[in-house]
């Protein structure tokens, strides 16, 4: 029998700003998968912070791996949960096994979308910054995009769908990549979409690397 570690096993029960950040993450770069040896859950970055605030957000023992990836060459950093009860909770919130091509936006409440929301991005996105001075030489945000990617096609329309509702964004329309599709938002719509990810968030529930990318 194996060694048993310590986790929240309520975690993913009740909603809240940690889980639904937690949540979208899992939904862009997390899986999870059955085997002989019991239920398990992955948590994969090439950034170690978020995976350690995970790791905290789920007060979990259990050890953070270090992996070589063949590629991009990076050092991959793996949160490897064995727990059947934390399992179940993320199959009834509409994760499975081999989700990538096929996963679907989940219900989420409108309290905790933004956190869910930037869990995702924090996975799955990224941004682009393109700064230019002023009329007084204050810098300035000349072009600001905001980029979710998914390998299926109804998470991100769906997505679309209701960060529209929500936010009045513009963007209707979701792009066919080589390898996955983009969801794709221009200046108009990213800063408030920026607003809404970040606006109420405190600074331990997100990734620092990407939320510096808009600057302070």
């Amino acid at each position: 029998m194996g060694i048993k570690y310590k986790v929240n096993e309520e975690f993913f029960d009740k909603w809240s700003l940690e889980m639904a950040y937690v949540l979208g993450y899992w939904y862009a770069d997390g899986s999870i998968y059955p085997s002989v040896r019991g239920s398990y859950l992955n948590a994969t970055s090439v950034d170690k912070e978020i995976i350690c605030k995970i790791k905290k957000f789920l007060n979990s023992e259990h050890t953070i791996r270090e992996e070589k990836a063949i590629w991009p060459r990076k050092t991959r950093f793996v949160l490897r949960i064995g727990n059947k009860n934390l399992y179940k909770a993320l199959i009834k919130l509409g994760i499975y096994p081999s989700k990538s091509l096929t996963v679907k936006l989940p219900e989420i409440p409108d309290k905790f979308l933004g956190h869910f929301v930037r869990g995702y991005f924090d996975g799955d996105g990224c941004v682009f910054l393109e700064m230019g001075r002023g009329i007084s030489k204050d810098k300035i945000i000349k072009r600001l995009s905001i980029i979710f990617t998914s390998g299926s096609y109804d998470f991100l329309a769906e997505l679309c769908k209701v960060l529209g509702q929500k936010l009045k964004l513009t963007q209707t329309k979701v792009y066919k990549g080589h390898r996955s599709y983009q969801l794709r938002y221009f200046t108009t719509d990213s800063i408030p979409l920026f607003k809404f990810m970040y606006g109420n968030c405190p600074k331990y529930a997100y990734l620092t690397r990407k939320f510096s990318y808009f600057g302070e």
